[in-house]
């Protein structure tokens, strides 16, 4: 039922936005991975997905806010009936993990969407990127990170919008970064950040 409803869903999203997809050098592979993206509008987990092949999107799960995604009977249905949302907790209890669930499914083998800068962009510009990737990464070092680029979904879907306006925006899949074990916090978070304003500037140019 919900690979039948994702596949309706994403057909929907590719007929309004495009979600191509781009690659660098190499498609994405099979190998378990961490796609790292910015983030600009609530199509953006949607566009990963319709740009994947869909033999790697089956073992694909994204990690989403649980107080957006949880916050109504219809978002929830999206979230866990349609595209199998793994849940980050924004306000938890003092001391609890807001990336435990993230960290269970890669554990259980899933590959997992992820956007870093934690909050959506209003101007499409690519803010700082919080600590969860690093420890990520840290945490699951044979998990490969793949950066990732949605160019013009803010226009598409501008926040406070329900519905997104038809244009054809492009999801661009970077090479492979390095993992966090071989350098420190800041570096590794700059250096991811670095990878997706390069797919960016590579679009526009």
């Amino acid at each position: 039922m919900r690979n039948v409803m994702q596949r309706w869903l994403l057909g929907v999203v590719r007929l309004v936005v495009g979600a191509r997809g781009r690659y660098a050098s190499t498609p994405p592979d099979a190998r378990q991975t961490i796609y790292f993206a910015n983030h600009s509008s609530h199509v953006d987990t949607l566009a990963i997905l319709a740009a994947l092949p869909p033999d790697l999107r089956a073992s694909v799960r994204p990690a989403a806010a649980r107080d957006y995604w949880d916050a109504t009977p219809t978002r929830r249905f999206i979230a866990n009936r349609v595209l199998g949302v793994v849940y980050v907790t924004r306000q938890g209890a003092a001391g609890e993990d807001p990336l435990q669930a993230v960290r269970d499914a890669l554990a259980a083998g899933w590959s997992i969407i992820i956007f870093p800068e934690g909050t959506r962009s209003a101007t499409g510009e690519i803010g700082p990127f919080k600590s969860g990737l690093y420890w990520l990464s840290r945490d699951f070092p044979d998990v490969q990170l793949v950066p990732v680029h949605l160019s013009d979904l803010v226009r598409a879907m501008p926040k406070g919008k329900l519905l997104p306006v038809p244009i054809n925006c492009h999801v661009s899949f970077g090479d492979a970064v390095p993992g966090a074990a071989s350098l420190d916090k800041d570096t590794f978070l700059a250096t991811a950040r670095d990878a997706v304003i390069h797919l960016q500037e590579s679009v526009r140019g």
